[in-house]
C-alpha cells in the first residue's frame, strides 16, 4: 500500500477533528453560556487544531488535545463579571454553621436546565470549567488538570469551590427571580441577542421579549445604555478626513487582483 500523502494525512486530521465536533459544542455551551459564543469558541478551537496540525501526536488523545484549546480559548474569551459569585464570600458563608439552604427547592429548580446554566454562568470560568468537565463530562480529576494546566490538587479545590458556588448560585436565584419577575426572557438570552437588537435585526417577537425584559430587568438597561453609548461614541469618533496610506492600498489592491492567466496582463511577462 502506498504511503499517505500530506494531503490525505491532512484530510483525515480535519475529518477527525470535525467528529469531535458535537462535544466541543457541548462542553463550549455549558462553558459560555449561549450558543453564539459556544459556536465561536468552536470554530476558534477548530482553526487553531487546523494550524497548529504538527504539534498533535497521533497517540494521544485528540479529544483531549481539542478540549485543551478550547479551555484556553474560552479563558481568552472571558471577562470578568460584576455579577460572579465570589469566591471569598462563598467560603465565608460555608464556613459558618449558619449557613444553609432550601435544598427541596433547590433541588426543584434544578428540574430545567435553564436554571442550571444561569447558576453556572455566574462561576467564574475557571471553575465553571472544571465543574462542567467532571460532573458533566466525565472527565477525571487528573484529566482536567492535563487541560487546564494545574495540579491535581488545583483542580480538586476548584472542584469543591465550584461545587458550592453553583449552590450559592442556585440559592439566590430566588432573589434575581424576585427583582425579575416581570421579565420574560433570561439575562443569558437577552444579552446575547442585544447586540442585533441594536442593529435592528431581530424578528418581532424577540425583539418585543428583549423589550419586556429591558422594561423590567435590574441589571441589564445598564448594560445595554453602555453598548448604546459605546457605538455611538465610537461614531463620533470617525475621521473624515483620515487616508489610507498608499503602500497599504498597494498591497490591498493586489490582492483583488484575478489569478496570473486570467486575462489581466502582469508587470514583467
Amino acid at each position: 500500500m502506498a504511503p499517505a500523502t500530506l494531503e490525505t494525512r491532512d484530510e483525515e486530521f480535519a475529518r477527525r477533528v470535525g467528529a469531535e465536533i458535537d462535544g466541543l459544542y457541548r462542553y463550549a455551551h455549558w462553558l459560555v453560556g449561549n450558543e453564539a459564543e459556544a459556536e465561536d469558541a468552536v470554530g476558534d478551537t477548530i482553526v487553531r487544531a487546523l494550524e497548529r496540525r504538527e504539534q498533535f501526536r497521533d497517540e494521544a488523545s485528540l479529544r483531549a488535545w481539542l478540549r485543551q484549546i478550547l479551555y484556553h480559548r474560552a479563558i481568552d474569551r472571558a471577562r470578568h463579571r460584576a455579577h460572579e459569585v465570589s469566591v471569598a464570600e462563598v467560603e465565608r458563608d460555608w464556613g459558618d454553621e449558619r449557613y444553609s439552604v432550601d435544598a427541596a427547592a433547590l433541588l426543584e429548580r434544578l428540574e430545567t436546565r435553564a436554571e442550571l446554566a444561569d447558576a453556572l454562568a455566574h462561576l467564574p470560568v475557571h471553575y465553571r470549567a472544571v465543574v462542567v468537565a467532571h460532573d458533566a463530562e466525565g472527565w477525571t480529576s487528573a484529566e482536567i488538570a492535563q487541560m487546564t494546566g494545574v495540579s491535581l490538587a488545583a483542580v480538586k479545590q476548584r472542584l469543591r469551590r465550584g461545587r458550592m458556588m453553583v449552590v450559592s448560585a442556585l440559592a439566590s436565584g430566588e432573589e434575581r427571580r424576585m427583582a425579575n419577575r416581570d421579565v420574560v426572557m433570561s439575562c443569558v438570552d437577552a444579552r446575547a441577542r442585544v447586540s442585533d437588537y441594536l442593529d435592528d435585526e431581530l424578528g418581532p417577537d424577540e425583539r418585543r421579549a428583549l423589550e419586556a425584559h429591558l422594561a423590567h430587568c435590574v441589571t441589564c438597561p445598564p448594560l445595554y445604555a453602555s453598548l448604546v453609548g459605546v457605538r455611538d461614541l465610537l461614531g463620533d469618533w470617525h475621521d473624515p478626513d483620515s487616508v489610507i496610506p498608499e503602500a497599504m492600498r498597494a498591497r490591498l489592491t493586489r490582492r483583488t487582483a484575478p489569478p496570473d492567466g486570467a486575462g489581466v496582463a502582469v508587470e514583467g511577462r
